[in-house]
């Protein structure tokens, strides 16, 4: 996971006694992870320098601690970092609207434009794609394959090798049959291969795109200030997007290029498939990294998943308060979304401590039992599981067809959720200071 370390260096701060000196120990650890994940230096010093700075002279305000105080401007800054709060504007101004794609060879550019082409082609939009790389073989043919699975038209000339008439033509030919969104694939640039360079910039010239593009891969690390600046002094970069954000790539190198460009990271690949793209969402994001969890991305896939959780059992959850009940909601929900595991790894407060380790392939097959168990409980056994003896183990695995051994893993996962939910409890300020208290999570639940 991309800066992976400071869910380590946000559990150490918040399990440590002396608060100046944890705090020194923060910025310092913080410092080193950031340039561990090849974070420009000076970038570097520039963040730690604020957040000190702001950690001096600003005071918490009645009711929030000084650590949670002083997490929420690390996560204040680190979000300025990546952009500030807003989601960046992917909706186009214009139409047409002229994308050109833009980086350097192997980033994932051609991949990245049948994305994106699906991304727009969900949102409404009628979108065409151009095959400008005449460099790399069989990128028209991996161009058309993308197109088809995306389900949009794709332009190109096969046997021709010049890249500036094909983006000419072949955005022209788009905007006259009234597409709405264009966007140009193009060959994959060294930053010191001038010759491909100066084609990028003919290309920018004669087309006059609306945006360009930057796209990079997420392991890009150290030079990426230095391509970032070389293809935004030759086509002035408007967005940024990450690609293979899935990996173990460390991912410092974005935020260098986001610095170099002044452009915003727009999009994030997450994934091979054709629908792994995302908008970025730089709270979402830096919420994630640290170890806060990402509400907002958990409280999406509820509401896609059509989730019955009343604003009570939210409130239930924050305040610490779990049953049976709440814990078979869960279950059911969640075999909708996926495995537990990555879904619960978006909850506030699992990254300082997961309290049960369950394989997510283990616990699908354990799903059918463990709701089948829930199913055969007394209406006391639910709302209070511990009540739950030997005997009464031994009858709901008998009720329920299941090996006592089910029920007691049950059981397990039942105490792993309470811990989560206490864990939640304590982390209330500092949600309330991200704007997430229990009736607005209720609220976006209810969709």
């Amino acid at each position: 996971m991309v800066l992976d370390g400071l869910r380590r260096i946000v559990r150490n701060f918040m399990e440590s006694r002396e608060y100046e000196a944890s705090v020194n120990e923060f910025v310092k650890e913080l410092q080193k992870e950031l340039i561990r994940s090849d974070v420009n230096v000076r970038l570097v010093m520039d963040l730690t320098k604020k957040i000190k700075e702001r950690a001096a002279e600003e005071r918490p305000p009645p009711g929030l601690t000084r650590r949670d105080w002083f997490l929420s401007i690390v996560y204040e800054q680190l979000v300025n970092l990546f952009g500030g709060p807003e989601r960046p504007q992917v909706k186009p101004p214009k139409k047409p609207w002229v994308v050109l794609l833009v980086g350097l060879q192997g980033s994932g550019k051609t991949t990245t434009a049948g994305k994106l082409a699906y991304f727009y082609k969900l949102e409404g939009y009628k979108v065409g794609l151009v095959a400008a790389d005449t460099f790399r073989p069989g990128a028209y043919e991996q161009l058309k394959t993308l197109g088809e699975v995306a389900g949009v038209p794709v332009y190109g000339e096969p046997g021709s090798k010049d890249a500036v008439s094909i983006a000419v033509k072949g955005v022209e030919f788009f905007r006259e049959k009234g597409f709405d969104v264009i966007i140009i694939d193009t060959a994959g640039r060294h930053h010191r291969e001038e010759d491909l360079l100066a084609e990028m910039e003919d290309i920018a010239g004669r087309v006059r795109p609306d945006e360009v593009v930057l796209v990079l891969d997420a392991s890009i690390g150290q030079q990426a200030f230095e391509v970032a600046s070389k293809f935004h002094n030759k086509t002035p970069v408007g967005s940024i997007i990450v690609t293979k954000l899935d990996g173990t790539a460390k991912g410092g190198g974005a935020l260098s290029a986001v610095a170099a460009t002044g452009a915003r990271i727009k999009f994030v690949g997450t994934g091979e498939k054709i629908d792994e793209l995302e908008v970025f969402d730089p709270k979402r994001f830096v919420a994630r990294i640290m170890g806060l969890g990402d509400l907002e991305g958990l409280l999406e896939r509820v509401k896609k998943a059509k989730v019955e959780l009343s604003e009570k059992d939210v409130e239930d959850i924050l305040e610490g308060r779990v049953n049976m009940r709440i814990v078979y909601k869960q279950l059911v929900s969640l075999r909708k979304m996926g495995p537990l595991r990555k879904i619960l790894e978006m909850i506030p407060g699992l990254q300082v401590r997961m309290p049960v380790e369950v394989d997510s392939k283990t616990l699908e097959e354990k799903m059918e039992k463990w709701l089948a168990a829930i199913n055969s409980m007394t209406y006391e056994e639910l709302d209070n599981p511990e009540v739950i003896d030997k005997s009464r183990v031994k009858r709901i695995s008998y009720g329920a067809g299941v090996d006592p051994e089910d029920v007691k893993a049950l059981l397990k996962q039942y105490e792993a959720v309470k811990s989560i939910s206490r864990q939640l409890k304590r982390q209330k300020n500092l949600l309330a200071k991200m704007g997430l208290d229990a009736k607005k999570l209720g609220e976006l639940m209810k969709g």
